[in-house]
């Protein structure tokens, strides 16, 4: 949606200043009370007292003038008013209310359309969207609840039944829609009742922040008391909406609460002169940020930062006396310039809206022909679902139409649009039964294959295959959701045969003979590689595993092979250039992988793996237990010797378990 739509629903207030705008200048204009009159809850005293020597009042006395001037506050204060008070009241969805909502219509839909909205919005963010959408949507699935029980009810008596005796239960769309209409229902409560919740949550805080004010004011001076009031002041500010029935009240006790704090303290004054000055440097910046947005284009954002200063305003807090009522003014006319900008705006935006509508009237007049389009041919409709679906890039692309013609023209687009949908969803529906008989067709061809797959007929058995493939590409689609499961048990079957024919015809024996090569070519690499004094273990290990990996030797030459491959390996891990821990490494690696290479060797490992395991659990437990004896022996020649053999023992279980561990982690290498 662009800003136009947005700001359509404001456009109204152009010809006068809005509530926001008469609320902001009353309360920045009153912001310090002139001579004479009473101070308002807005205020903070920017004059020098009266007499800087006066003695401390009694605590009495402070709370009685205190509550005085509450009633004062509460008589002459605009601030907050009742605007500002529904302003804090309303929930955070409604302040998107300037956008246009999405026109809701659900006079004619079915109860499939109601569940499919129902389902879209199960995950909306937004309540107040949720809120319309379940308001509008309720009544008539009502409706055609009732109109369902009533065919029911009516069905039940003509079966010869007693009408006191039906009971209605709905169908799984009435339960569907009954059990999400009740999930979002009770979400949108739980969230309006958090809202409330939060607010008696912020009461609580600013009346802690009133005692903790309080507290300041009555107590003595102290270089730190002006720090904790800025701080209790941010606090405050920060702190959100409280329930519209103690705003007011809280708002005149913070800032009588204030006035004394100014009023009472001499030693403070001059910071006091310090704070204003900087007030009047942050309203002079807000001021130039004002002046800037009536460069803006997007008038809603300016509208909305507007507010945004005007709230900074409010907070930041007195001037001298002198600069206030021009800085005022400059701020001021500074606003007055943006709303007359907006005014100018909507004026504008009326008669684009106008244009619009006769450009959203021609595309409706577009879209109407795709309700009498057929075709037996899915190109046809991919290529007017692409069509139709330009129009409607166009459509959103347009903008807003004047609110009054919004709904019917909404209307008319959207039921031809959905009209040539429902159109192709029925072609397809008609082209998916033709794509089960094709299924049935091809499984036949399946079936066929896999009955021949395992004939030793080469030649014809490869006929009758290539046959079968030829009447597989004439068959034409199937359903998507079983088309690679079907291929894939088709091509199964025949490349099975044609993979042992291949087999059949290979020269096996040369392909045992490379390998043997192959194997013999590795040893002299791993008897190179494992020479001399710089032995690279990344080399070993890779050319060990290349070894392992490379497969079968003719039969007369395994022996031989294995002799080979045994005494280079005994000679790599004879070289001392290879430390202990990885010598016995590399001895458990090559073990393993021998092993896996073996028939069943999958099996081996894993039952080798969790022997292993076992080992070691016992192992473990075995020294703990005998640390946990040797705590026990006294201090004795005989004891000593006794515990100098049970570390022995303990030395060589932890040496077996520093062994076991390796080779459980040529295991997990293997793996």
């Amino acid at each position: 949606m662009d800003n136009a739509e947005k700001l359509q629903d404001v456009s109204e207030e152009t010809n006068n200043e809005t509530p926001e705008e008469v609320q902001n200048q009353a309360e920045l204009r009153n912001e310090e009370p002139e001579v004479g009159e009473e101070k308002t809850e807005g205020d903070v005293a920017n004059e020098q007292p009266q007499d800087e020597e006066k003695e401390e009042k009694p605590i009495e006395e402070a709370k009685a003038e205190e509550e005085k001037e509450v009633v004062k506050a509460e008589e002459n204060n605009p601030e907050p008013s009742s605007a500002e008070s529904e302003e804090e009241d309303k929930p955070a969805d409604d302040e998107e209310h300037e956008e246009e909502e999405e026109v809701l219509d659900f006079e004619h839909a079915d109860k499939e359309e109601l569940v499919a909205k129902i389902r879209e919005i199960k995950n909306e963010e937004n309540i107040r969207s949720l809120d319309r959408v379940l308001k509008a949507i309720k009544p008539r699935f009502d409706e055609l609840y009732e109109v369902s029980k009533n065919e029911a009810l009516q069905k039940f008596v003509t079966d010869g039944n007693e009408a006191d005796a039906f009971e209605y239960h709905g169908d799984e769309l009435d339960k569907e829609f009954t059990t999400l209409y009740g999930q979002l229902r009770a979400r949108r409560n739980k969230h309006y009742k958090d809202l409330e919740n939060q607010k008696e949550d912020n009461l609580k805080k600013k009346e802690r922040l009133l005692d903790q004010l309080r507290d300041i004011v009555d107590g003595e001076e102290s270089s730190d008391s002006i720090n904790s009031i800025r701080e209790l002041q941010n606090e405050w500010k920060k702190t959100g909406p409280v329930p519209g029935a103690q705003n007011k009240t809280l708002w005149a006790n913070y800032n009588a609460l204030l006035d004394r704090y100014y009023d009472n303290r001499s030693i403070y004054f001059e910071l006091k002169d310090l704070d204003r000055k900087k007030n009047m440097q942050l309203k002079e910046e807000l001021c130039e940020k004002a002046e800037a947005l009536n460069e803006m284009e997007d008038m809603k954002e300016a509208i909305i930062q507007l507010n945004e200063l005007h709230d900074e305003y409010k907070h930041i807090g007195p001037v001298p006396k002198e600069n206030q009522e021009p800085l005022w003014q400059r701020f001021k006319a500074a606003s007055d310039a943006i709303y007359a900008k907006r005014k100018e705006y909507f004026d504008h935006l009326k008669v684009e809206f106008e244009a619009n509508l006769i450009k959203k009237q021609e595309l409706i007049k577009e879209v109407e022909t795709f309700t009498q389009f057929n075709s037996d041919r899915i190109t046809e409709w991919n290529d007017k679902t692409k069509a139709i679906l330009d129009i409607q890039k166009k459509w959103e692309a347009i903008g807003g139409v004047p609110r009054e013609k919004a709904k019917e023209i909404n209307k008319a687009f959207w039921n031809s649009f959905k009209g040539f949908f429902a159109s192709k969803n029925q072609f397809f529906k008609e082209l998916e039964s033709k794509r089960d008989e094709n299924l049935q067709k091809k499984l036949e061809l399946v079936q066929k294959a896999e009955e021949l797959k395992d004939s030793d007929d080469w030649n014809s058995t490869a006929d009758k295959l290539k046959h079968l493939q030829g009447l597989w590409k004439d068959i034409g689609p199937v359903p998507e959701k079983v088309r690679n499961e079907t291929y894939k048990k088709f091509k199964a079957a025949c490349d099975h045969f044609f993979n042992r024919r291949r087999e059949q015809n290979q020269d096996q024996f040369k392909a045992f003979e490379d390998n043997l090569q192959l194997k013999l070519k590795i040893c002299d690499q791993l008897e190179e590689a494992g020479a001399g004094d710089d032995v690279n273990l990344d080399d070993i290990y890779d050319l060990v595993d290349n070894f392992t990996s490379i497969g079968f030797v003719p039969k007369n030459a395994i022996k031989k092979i294995r002799n080979r491959f045994d005494a280079v390996k005994e000679k790599v891990l004879s070289n001392e250039a290879i430390h202990e821990d990885d010598r016995q490494d590399l001895r458990n690696h090559i073990a393993m992988g021998r092993l896996k290479n073996t028939p069943g060797g999958d099996q081996k490992l894993h039952r080798k793996e969790h022997s292993i395991k076992r080992k070691i659990s016992s192992i473990e437990n075995d020294i703990s237990t005998w640390n946990t004896n040797m705590e026990f022996f006294a201090e004795s020649a005989t004891a000593d010797k006794l515990k100098a053999e049970m570390q022995e023992r303990i030395s060589q279980a932890e040496n077996e378990l520093e062994d076991l561990k390796s080779q459980l982690a040529a295991i997990s290498a293997q793996n």
